[in-house]
């Protein structure tokens, strides 16, 4: 049964955790470019009737988001759940292979929220969502990527490669999924906290190192 499910993982795409354990690790931007980011490409994306300050900081290259399960949407007209994201803004792109890197930590108890996201799609509005629930990072829900990551620093690098239809997730430099994208003409990248289904009330994640790569 063991080799039946592994072999139905890998038809679909998929890596079975201990097939990620066993990676080598890699440097997944060989052969990117790294591109130039300043503080104007990232726009945070809050709840619309609180300032900034009262759910972003930025300390010593540290992005610390954070967001109440009570919160406004971020725009009155917006019927989305609470969240505040950076919102990644001068690379949005739709054809080519993009890369985002950061170095993420989720505090303990925070739990259902996407904490990263390749947003565009068909028929969806992400093609990649990182979610975290009960201190373990999931693709969107139905895959395990890593677990414990409460209360430490992990590296996170995804890579979109368009024109072939893929998305490729690193943690820690070991290739962790490679699934189909969804689709979509045009593509950007987002982090922070977004919340999903039973969330708690309190929601943060922090991030430093930020880059995108293009090759």
């Amino acid at each position: 049964m063991r080799i039946l499910a592994i072999l139905l993982c890998l038809s679909l795409g998929y890596l079975v955790p201990d097939q990620a354990d066993a990676q080598a690790q890699i440097d997944p931007t060989e052969g990117f470019t790294s591109l130039p980011l300043t503080q104007s490409n990232f726009v945070v994306q809050r709840p619309y009737d609180v300032p900034v300050d009262q759910r972003y900081s930025l300390e010593d290259g540290v992005h610390k988001l954070w967001v109440l399960d009570t919160d406004k949407p971020h725009s009155p007209t917006s019927q989305t759940k609470p969240r505040t994201e950076i919102r990644i803004t001068g690379y949005d792109y739709s054809s080519g292979v993009w890369q985002f890197e950061g170095h993420g930590y989720v505090p303990s108890g925070t739990t259902g929220v996407c904490i990263m996201q390749v947003f565009g799609a068909v028929g969806h509005a992400t093609t990649f969502m990182l979610r975290v629930y009960n201190g373990t990072l999931y693709y969107y829900r139905s895959q395990v990527l890593l677990e414990n990551i409460y209360d430490r620093l992990f590296k996170l690098n995804v890579i979109h490669d368009v024109d072939n239809s893929n998305v490729k997730i690193f943690i820690d430099d070991q290739l962790r999924l490679s699934v189909p994208d969804h689709g979509g003409a045009s593509h950007y990248f987002k982090f922070g906290v977004y919340t999903q289904d039973n969330s708690s009330h309190y929601m943060e994640s922090r991030w430093r190192d930020v880059k995108i790569f293009k090759k």
